[in-house]
């Protein structure tokens, strides 16, 4: 259970701003942040600075913080300070060894070492002192607070870049470690915090650990009192924070110099939450177990909890680094966190997100025009989700065939393909040929017919006067990346055309660059009557899918035929514009194009030399590799490759799939692709020795 006590206090600051920080903190939901990571708390006071004297009136409020924080823990609960001004620190900590009788160790976080004395402070602001003090060195007033002095063999400071000599010489003197930011560099945050974890807590000793949010970059935490600059990356430390809180050690947790008035966007804010949050969260396993039992069972994920991504690079919520090979089946690819994505959705989600299609936004024409300029259709009709852009289509290919075609209401049929993947819709796993898909969900919606995917000629049989459609993947992703035999799309096109069939594209997986041109049908010289794209239309942050076509298609839908309470919004469509301009920007088609060479290459030179692979397949940066399932099994590959810290995944048990982000470098590539390799060495090492020819 967790207290929170507010201390609206700027007596050790130059400047007030602090003071406004704990209430601000509290509308932005910090007390929320510990209740989603699993731990009760609630507000328990906000303690006001007392009038008068600073000096005075800051022993006073130091009391009475130290005060409030001894009756939390003598209450069974672990107080959570938020100041406020770091002098607040001289009465939490002596209110924790007030309570405990004796001091606790303590992770002193920050960017200054707040070693000062009064002598020696160039400024004369308390803010610059609380260490000194816990210390038992320094102002009188700030000494003077019932409660030990800290151990300062217990006493660990990270992230300083910006002090006096003075300051470093008291804690020398003192005996106190100090890791600066350039050692952290150097060493890696999770070494440094580990050791500094061992000084405060060993032989299982309490401590506490406090926060100034100047030890963040200032990019990231730009509401504070003093920053500086190349600080401590946000998730970095909430990685090394991780379930402290949940640790039985952890005494109080504070958090200071939080400025409101400085913190426009409130990055600062959402940096403390998140960093509170991390320190009240479950470790991986636990967090795992809460997905296994509160979740429904219908993903078996792999063995790993992801925190945080940029660039092609994810992180665990251990810190480990993967590569990431598969970009959430083509979701991102323009990269996790890609800057000019994130900086528009940011400014977008302050100014307008949804406001239904009741009305227009000043976002969905621009994402309109753009989205249909580069495809060369007339229309779209945007939707959120890949399996509702295929339902759209079908609604459109029904529709047309009856009203354009002249098919008898209720008759229409669309063809299918053995294999396919559509989506989870009942309708779509009605026409899927898997039968796991189909398992119980019945029952399913009339008028698909399958046909053998690659075989124009079972196409142009199976068409009849009721047919008005043809759905396929260019390229089935999900059945294996299954690539067509040359021709094959441009065959159908033909036997559409002469059939007055539409031709419907799903580019879901394989649209916007994947395969090395802007639609995978370009492959074929085809352009299709309707194409479904998704996926990498959301830059990776937002659902966001579409359906195109030309007025011939399009124009069977009127008002209140087909809608979408989120499709179209103003977020959604702000969004997918710039992916589309980045698309361009970046050459992304022609730079996947590239590396989509040297990427099958080195895949057929790894299944060259092992009886474990069977083929690899693939266009662009879109391949798979199928295993032989008699010798080995893709998951188990999928799980050697994630402890080599890289992230795929398989397909039907048989196939790998890689399909990274289009902004990944040559050299992240190879390296990739090295651990495939070493995977694969590795797999042939188990199998039987043939015996040898006499």
């Amino acid at each position: 259970m967790l207290r929170f006590i507010g201390v609206a206090s700027a007596l050790g600051a130059p400047l007030p701003d602090p003071k406004d920080g704990p209430a601000a903190l509290r509308e932005m939901g910090i007390v929320a942040a510990a209740r989603r990571a699993g731990l009760d708390g609630g507000w328990g006071t906000s303690i006001e600075a007392p009038p008068g004297p600073r000096l005075p009136a800051l022993a006073a409020l130091l009391e009475q913080v130290a005060h409030e924080v001894a009756a939390s823990l003598a209450s069974g609960r672990v107080p959570v300070i938020l100041g406020g001004d770091h002098s607040i620190a001289a009465g939490t900590w002596r209110g924790v060894g007030r309570a405990l009788g004796e001091a606790p160790g303590l992770i002193w976080i920050d960017a200054h070492l707040d070693a000062h004395t009064p002598d020696s402070s160039p400024t004369h602001n308390a803010h610059g002192m609380p260490l000194a003090a816990l210390l038992g060195a320094g102002a009188p007033e700030m000494c003077a607070v019932d409660g030990p002095p800290l151990d300062p063999q217990r006493v660990a400071v990270i992230g300083v870049r910006s002090y006096e000599p003075e300051e470093m010489r008291l804690l020398a003197a003192f005996g106190v470690p100090v890791y600066g930011i350039a050692e952290i560099r150097r060493r890696g945050l999770p070494t440094v915090f580990a050791e500094a974890l061992q000084i405060v807590a060993g032989d299982s000793r309490p401590f506490g650990i406090s926060v100034d949010l100047d030890a963040l970059d200032p990019r990231a935490a730009p509401g504070v009192s003093t920053p500086v600059a190349d600080g401590l990356a946000v998730a970095e430390l909430a990685t090394a924070l991780a379930g402290l809180i949940r640790d039985g050690r952890c005494r109080a947790f504070e958090i200071a110099e939080y400025c409101p008035a400085r913190d426009a966007g409130g990055l600062a804010a959402r940096a403390a939450i998140d960093l509170l949050e991390a320190a009240c969260r479950p470790d991986a396993a636990g967090l795992r177990q809460w997905e296994e039992t509160r979740g429904a069972a219908n993903y078996a994920p792999l063995p790993v909890v992801l925190a945080s991504g940029e660039g092609c690079w994810l992180r665990d919520v251990n810190g480990a680094r993967y590569l990431d090979l598969m970009s959430a089946y083509s979701a991102v690819s323009f990269g996790h966190a890609q800057p000019r994505l994130v900086a528009t959705l940011s400014a977008q989600a302050a100014r307008l997100a949804v406001t239904s299609r009741a009305y227009s936004n000043d976002r969905l024409p621009l994402f309109l025009k753009r989205l249909t300029d580069i495809t060369g259709y007339a229309r779209a009709l945007p939707v959120n989700t890949g399996l509702e852009a295929v339902e759209t289509a079908i609604k459109a290919a029904r529709k047309w065939g009856h009203k354009v075609k002249g098919i008898a209401d209720g008759r229409a049929e669309i063809i299918a393909c053995h294999g396919n993947f559509h989506g989870r819709s009942t309708t779509i796993v009605g026409f899927s040929s898997e039968a796991q898909y189909r398992d119980g969900f019945g029952p399913f919606a009339p008028g698909f017919r399958l046909i053998p995917y690659g075989d124009a000629a079972a196409l142009d049989a199976a068409i009849t006067p009721h047919t008005a459609a043809f759905l396929v993947e260019p390229i089935q992703g999900e059945g294996g990346i299954i690539i067509p035999p040359d021709g094959y799309l441009a065959a159908c096109a033909d036997i559409c055309r002469r059939h007055d069939v539409l031709l419907i594209a799903d580019e879901v997986q394989t649209g916007l660059g994947r395969t090395g041109y802007l639609l995978a049908s370009e492959h074929d010289g085809v352009r299709a009557d309707g194409v479904i794209l998704g996926k990498a239309l959301g830059g990776g942050l937002l659902p966001v899918s579409a359906f195109l076509a030309d007025e011939r298609v399009m124009q069977v839908f009127t008002p209140g035929d087909h809608g979408s309470t989120f499709g179209g919004n103003a977020l959604s469509a702000a969004v997918a514009a710039e992916a589309l301009e980045l698309l361009g920007d970046l050459r992304l088609v022609e730079h996947s194009a590239e590396l989509g060479r040297r990427l099958l290459a080195r895949l057929a030179a790894i299944a060259a030399g092992t009886p474990l692979i069977r083929a690899v397949r693939g266009r662009g940066l879109f391949a798979g590799i199928e295993v032989d399932a008699a010798l080995t099994d893709a998951r188990a590959l999928a799980e050697a490759l994630l402890k080599r810290g890289v992230l795929t995944k398989d397909t039907h048990g048989t196939v790998l799939r890689i399909a990274p982000p289009l902004t990944i470098s040559a050299e992240e590539l190879d390296w990739g692709l090295d651990r495939i390799a070493e995977v694969f060495a590795d797999a042939g090492k188990s199998l039987p020795r043939l015996p040898c020819a006499a």
